[in-house]
């Protein structure tokens, strides 16, 4: 199977490590191109993959193409490309705020189509990606495309009314998660502790908590009871994060996300 990877920025890289990373692909299979010869360059002196010189040579090669372009471009892409995708090519798309609708209409004809959503801690490896696909895309292409996804962290099929839901939970929510742990480590410089160090707290607290939800598949209430001792530190720091309005501000945060990007 050969891949081709049109734009070649944070995200696709991170794709393109990830494919290698578990053998999906070999190197020699992967096609990029980009309208930036420094990402070019980049990404075939890091990777060793193969470059297209445009677009339509790329798109003619592909089995499937990873649409890793902005979504402002997304229609000049699909208008470059239309006429040379094979028939049983297979379109990926990472852009934000595009449907399955829109690519369709775009290419004019029957064409198999998978919206994804990653986000950017994909870029360690640790990615949350959810994806959706047309009905021409069997069982077995959607596995393929999953295995794709989850070599860079955790992906799942959606139903694409869920994508903008999807922004607000995962897509977006890294910028809180790192909000909240700038916030710790405020706190804890403030009490004195250098910041390099306050950051290293912060940071591990929350990837261990994360792992302990998602390995333990213990209910977060029932986690956070288990640090919460009578009368004890934490629940005194609990009780001040909801009289705060702590949940009910990352709900309406969550909220915002979401509306927003229904308007995308």
């Amino acid at each position: 199977m050969k891949i081709g990877v049109i734009g070649l920025g944070n995200m696709a890289t991170a794709i393109i490590g990830g494919i290698l990373n578990k053998n999906i692909v070999s190197a020699d299979q992967i096609y990029g191109f980009d309208v930036n010869q420094t990402a070019v360059d980049a990404a075939k002196n890091r990777f060793f993959i193969q470059t297209a010189s445009d677009n339509r040579q790329l798109a003619a090669e592909a089995d499937l193409i990873l649409l890793a372009v902005k979504p402002q471009y997304a229609a000049t892409v699909i208008t470059e490309i239309k006429d040379v995708i094979h028939e049983n090519t297979i379109i990926v798309s990472i852009m934000a705020g595009k449907s399955i609708q829109f690519m369709e209409e775009a290419f004019g004809k029957k064409v198999k189509i998978v919206r994804t959503m990653p986000n950017t801690p994909a870029l360690v490896g640790e990615g949350c990606t959810a994806i959706s696909i047309n009905d021409l895309v069997d069982s077995k292409e959607s596995d393929m495309v999953l295995s794709i996804f989850q070599s860079f962290g955790k992906a799942s099929l959606v139903d694409e009314k869920l994508m903008d839901v999807v922004v607000g939970v995962s897509g977006s929510s890294p910028a809180y998660v790192f909000l909240f742990i700038e916030a710790l480590a405020d706190g804890a410089v403030l009490h004195g502790m250098p910041r390099k160090q306050a950051y290293e707290f912060a940071a591990q607290a929350v990837l261990g908590s994360a792992k302990m939800v998602l390995e333990t598949g213990m209910h977060p209430g029932a986690l956070k009871d288990m640090v919460c001792s009578p009368g004890g530190t934490t629940i005194e720091a609990v009780k001040v994060l909801e009289q705060m309005g702590f949940r009910g501000a990352v709900m309406e945060a969550l909220d915002a996300a979401t509306e927003k990007s229904k308007t995308l």
